[in-house]
């Protein structure tokens, strides 16, 4: 468990030196994050100047999911994820990375959500809603209750993953959990989550949305989704490498092919890239590749209720 400590910048770096990080790397996540940011490379100053001064408590919260969202942001290597993210922020409750349980890790709870300098609240994973919450239950409250208790308090909520931004594939039909997103589940409690959908999402987006509210001490610009346009305001096929070949009518015809070997466009085998709003193209998954470049197609994973509206997957 780290709880927040006022560092100065040089303390920071030198807390990261000493854990194997060097300015290097460290300037170099930096840059990543400030891309990310729609800002270029040449912020990446800034960007270090936000999130190395004091560690804002996160509280990270569970919901009805595979914990996908959590194993993204554990497999950024560069750096390692524990070696940066959570030595500049202060992981105060997760309940997947915490080595305690019982009644210790719920005094560590209280206290970060009874700090009088408040905490950011991340929910990973859909809210059943059905039967008063019963059908997901944590420390013998159920997660609607938790969620209830402790997002409306926070002065950031963060919902990581499609799963906590529209229900993901718990809310698909027939939904018998009854299973919402933070803003449809919530919304009534007075919370504006910030949405940060995908299956999983690039950890690099969650980096960039803190590092926003570091700097500005609001969110940024949300789309009619609740998604930063930062990050999910251009489609996926604007961006996307085999944009040229979609433009001059060359489709692969089936995922063995030469054609797909060749890396023509993969919209007649079930892309959903035109109709899907993201930055996977531009930022790729630990800056090395996403699924369209690895040949497999965009199932438009961070769009609301894309388990109804865009299965199948494939077309043949």
């Amino acid at each position: 468990m780290r709880f927040s400590v006022g560092l100065g910048k040089e303390d920071a770096l030198e807390r990261l030196e000493q854990r194997g990080i060097s300015r290097r790397d460290f300037l170099k996540f930096c840059s990543a994050v400030a891309v990310a940011m729609g800002m270029g490379p040449g912020f990446a100053a800034q960007v270090a100047e936000a999130i190395t001064g004091k560690r804002p408590s996160v509280v990270y919260l569970h919901g009805a999911e595979c914990t996908g969202c959590s194993e993204s942001l554990l497999r950024v290597y560069d750096p390692f994820i524990d070696e940066l993210i959570l030595d500049t922020i202060s992981m105060d409750y997760h309940e997947t990375l915490m080595a305690g349980a019982g009644d210790a890790v719920e005094e560590a709870l209280h206290k970060a959500v009874t700090s009088p300098e408040g905490y950011i609240c991340v929910i990973e994973g859909a809210i059943p809603t059905a039967m008063n919450g019963a059908f997901g239950t944590v420390g013998g409250k159920t997660i609607l209750q938790l969620c209830s208790e402790i997002a409306p308090k926070a002065k950031l909520v963060l919902s990581y993953g499609t799963c906590s931004a529209y229900g993901g594939i718990q809310a698909a039909k027939p939904n018998p959990t009854g299973a919402q997103g933070v803003n449809e589940a919530l919304g009534k409690l007075g919370v504006k989550a910030v949405n940060l959908p995908g299956c999983p999402p690039n950890p690099l987006n969650f980096a960039a949305a803190l590092v926003h509210w570091i700097k500005n001490g609001a969110a940024p610009e949300l789309d009619e989704n609740d998604r930063p346009v930062l990050f999910y305001g251009i489609p996926v096929h604007e961006q996307c490498e085999r944009l040229t070949h979609f433009e001059n009518g060359e489709f692969a015809p089936s995922f063995d092919s030469e054609e797909a070997r060749k890396g023509w466009c993969l919209y007649e085998l079930g892309c959903k890239g035109p109709n899907t709003y993201n930055n996977c193209p531009k930022l790729k998954f630990n800056q090395t590749n996403w699924p369209v470049q690895a040949g497999h197609p965009c199932i438009g994973c961070s769009e609301p209720d894309f388990w109804d509206e865009f299965t199948p997957f494939y077309e043949s």
